[in-house]
């Protein structure tokens, strides 16, 4: 079975960039060491530093989930309430 790849778009208000930032760069090393996580890779915008992007692979969608309940996603929401704008998540596999 292929991997589960997830692309979440994080939006910070203008005036938490930062913030938001430094708490998604905390998401970091914890996930790395989860069970069933290929890779868990922070980007930002070139063009709008309030625009994050999350690109990861999982070994399974169930692995995933756990993740998603996980604590540090909750620390992340208690750390950021008020700072972000939107969270999009897509789910994906890989076709070619």
């Amino acid at each position: 079975m292929a991997n589960l790849t997830i692309v979440a778009h994080i939006t910070s208000k203008k005036d938490q960039v930062e913030l938001v930032k430094s708490e998604l760069l905390k998401l970091i090393p914890p996930t790395l060491k989860e069970e069933g996580c290929v890779n868990y890779d922070l980007h930002q915008d070139n063009e709008n530093p309030a625009h994050f992007m999350f690109y990861e692979n999982w070994e399974s969608r169930e692995l995933w989930q756990q993740h998603s309940a996980g604590q540090p996603l909750k620390d992340f929401g208690a750390a950021t309430e008020g700072a972000v704008e939107g969270i999009q998540i897509h789910e994906m596999t890989q076709i070619v």
